[in-house]
């Protein structure tokens, strides 16, 4: 049997790949992915030969990975962060069956994960993570996802918090999210990670409201226990001091 080999490579930059991830594809003769994200590693790895899709075909694209997989080439699929958190692990695993192909995952580095790291330390205790695009996921289910986790008092981290076609959507989960946390919750946003124009805001929940968030933003919802720390966002673990 073929392997097909999926692999998360972080936030972007070659720093924030894992070790694994790194020399899987460095052995990859094929490597497959959305436009951008080839893009985005063609410098650091220029030898390879690539095929990429563009945005809202990721069926074909796994299907195409598949089928080269299948025929024998040395098959690398990308995806940003890690491949199983929003990424395309799951399509690829129900599709792998019809190549007669098997699919080994790399994992790398979410920007829940990079995000938090930039912003200081805000999801040392129980956080969710949720997604604020409704391409997949229903509003209505989104909508009590959100106040279930608020409610909760999870730290709450947003991927996909808005788009140049999907506004308002931050300002609405700030809404519901509001009716559980005081408006002077530590919250944060982490701006294009990985890339030489990242940066990292810490602000309240009613400035976050506020916030025009795009497709490059995630959004980090503090606890009530979450407090600003010399300019850092943190969450205590709980440890005596």
């Amino acid at each position: 049997m073929n392997d097909l080999t999926v692999v998360g490579f972080g936030p972007g930059n070659y720093d924030g790949m894992t070790l694994g991830g790194v020399k899987a594809l460095e052995s990859a003769e094929i490597i497959v992915g959305y436009t951008s994200y080839c893009n985005k590693i063609r410098g650091f790895f220029p030898k390879k030969e690539y095929i990429s899709t563009p945005m809202r075909q990721e069926i074909e694209r796994c299907r195409m990975a598949l089928e080269l997989a299948a025929s024998g080439r040395d098959v690398a699929m990308v995806c940003s962060g890690d491949a199983g958190i929003y990424g395309m692990a799951s399509p690829l695993l129900d599709l792998a069956g019809e190549y007669g192909v098997k699919v080994r995952i790399v994992p790398g580095v979410t920007a829940a994960v990079s995000g938090a790291a930039g912003l200081g330390a805000p999801l040392t205790s129980d956080f969710c993570v949720l997604s604020l695009s409704d391409l997949l996921t229903p509003r209505e289910v989104m909508e009590k996802r959100i106040e279930l986790a608020a409610t909760a008092d999870l730290v709450i981290v947003l991927y996909n918090p808005g788009s140049r076609a999907r506004t308002g959507y931050l300002a609405w989960a700030c809404e519901i999210i509001s009716r559980h946390r005081a408006p002077e919750t530590v919250c944060g946003v982490a701006s294009d990670i990985g890339s030489e124009d990242e940066s990292f805001k810490v602000m309240t929940l009613s400035e976050l409201s506020a916030f025009e968030a795009g497709m490059h933003d995630t959004v980090f919802i503090g606890s009530s226990a979450t407090k600003l720390t010399a300019g850092k966002m943190v969450t205590p673990r709980g440890y005596r001091l």
